[in-house]
């Protein structure tokens, strides 16, 4: 069964591309505005997946694992969730997978390498394996597109080489650390908004209270925001596709249907709405 996770655009010298991730781990391409799509072979086919399984049998292991949000579907199946088509270059693509890490292809999807320097499993014997990984949303900075940032299962990573290299910024002692979403600001690849979680095993906000963190500097530091959020019962989650960011406006919806914006680049918040059904994509148009 095809689960469609998430859809981007392509560049604007590409008139009618789409991009579409799906799970179980496949990367879909449109040329006419979606009325018809194409399998992307290279990446179906990686050695770090089995090889070319259309030809026979798997000629290398397998190194991409499955991911929870396919369980509904009754399988434990890799998802991509993330597209990022860099601005400069429309062949310059990256992906991300459950569990699988960051993929990049620099000649429009005919070769794949994992770009997963520096990222870290600590529910692994080798957290440092080029396999496996667990970016739960990776977006860049389309005003600097080297810039990248992640949300990962296992804490917050920030590049500003192209993802050649990745380095943890989380803060655990503010609450940065675990979450699902991640937003960049489109002029400065140093800021960037988080909206974190307790832990995988307490999928709900930290000690009750919903807030935003925000970085300024790369994830040296982070301020915590929590005016006209709340801050007791408070038991939303932030899907990977649920927070969004346009000039100094950003948007969040959670898992129990409460969606909120701010106007002052996340400092001050208010409520939109309440008991909505489970908000799983927020952005703006």
């Amino acid at each position: 069964m095809l689960k469609i996770w998430n859809i981007e655009f392509g560049s604007a010298s590409q008139a009618g591309r789409l991009y579409a991730g799906t799970i179980p781990g496949g990367l879909f391409f449109s040329d006419d505005n979606g009325e018809t799509w194409q399998l992307n072979r290279p990446l179906w086919n990686h050695e770090s997946r089995g090889g070319d399984l259309f030809s026979g049998d798997a000629t290398s292991e397998n190194k991409w694992d499955g991911t929870p949000a396919s369980i509904d579907y009754g399988v434990f199946e890799p998802g991509i969730h993330s597209i990022i088509v860099d601005p400069r270059n429309p062949d310059h693509l990256y992906v991300a997978a459950s569990s699988v890490g960051v993929i990049e292809t620099t000649n429009g999807g005919r070769t794949w390498a994992a770009r997963n320097k520096g990222m870290l499993m600590d529910y692994m014997p080798n957290p440092k394996a080029e396999w496996g990984h667990d970016p739960h949303f990776v977006t860049a900075c389309p005003g600097q597109p080297d810039f990248l940032w992640q949300q990962n299962h296992c804490g917050v990573f920030f590049s500003k080489d192209g993802a050649q290299n990745w380095n943890k910024v989380s803060m655990p002692e503010s609450g940065v650390h675990f979450g699902f979403p991640i937003a960049v600001d489109a002029q400065d690849g140093h800021t960037a908004w988080v909206v974190p979680a307790k832990a995988d095993s307490e999928r709900m906000a930290i000690d009750g209270g919903l807030f935003v963190a925000r970085t300024t500097d790369g994830g040296a530091s982070w301020q915590t925001f929590r005016s006209g959020l709340p801050q007791e019962n408070a038991y939303d989650i932030v899907l990977r596709h649920g927070l969004d960011v346009c000039g100094d406006f950003l948007c969040f919806g959670t898992t129990t249907g409460n969606l909120y914006v701010s106007d002052d680049r996340g400092e001050t918040w208010q409520c939109l709405g309440n008991n909505f059904p489970p908000i799983y994509s927020v952005r703006f148009g």
